[in-house]
């Protein structure tokens, strides 16, 4: 059965549909109850996906390939102890990565050519 999961947040409370088999529920009040509490406000347990997309971003940006565009997607699953983590879609966890590149590689020639014209 899926439990109700209460996130503080900066703004108020948001209330997450969990799976009952995660670990961390901390009863807000009776026995029963199908609400719980999260261990971490809802801006805390973002924390570690912004520094895991920052970390991957800034491994992807750069470099010779240098794109001009990075797109980073995965999915996020709640969890009322760890917070936000990575969630995964098969037996390994996915992250899909694009690169994009509008703009024409920088030409090392350019200037030489029609010299002496």
């Amino acid at each position: 059965m899926d439990e109700l999961v209460r996130w503080q947040t900066q703004h108020g409370t948001v209330v997450v549909e969990t799976d009952d088999r995660e670990p961390g529920f901390q009863s807000v009040s009776r026995a029963g109850d199908m609400i719980h509490d999260a261990a971490v406000s809802f801006e805390e347990a973002f924390r570690s996906i912004k520094d895991a997309a920052d970390s991957a971003l800034a491994a992807l940006r750069g470099g010779a390939a240098d794109p001009d565009a990075v797109e980073l997607e995965f999915g996020v699953k709640l969890n009322a102890a760890a917070g936000a983590v990575i969630a995964k879609t098969s037996v390994e966890g996915q992250l899909k990565v694009k690169l994009t590149w509008g703009r024409p590689p920088a030409d090392n020639t350019a200037g030489t050519d029609g010299e002496g014209a």
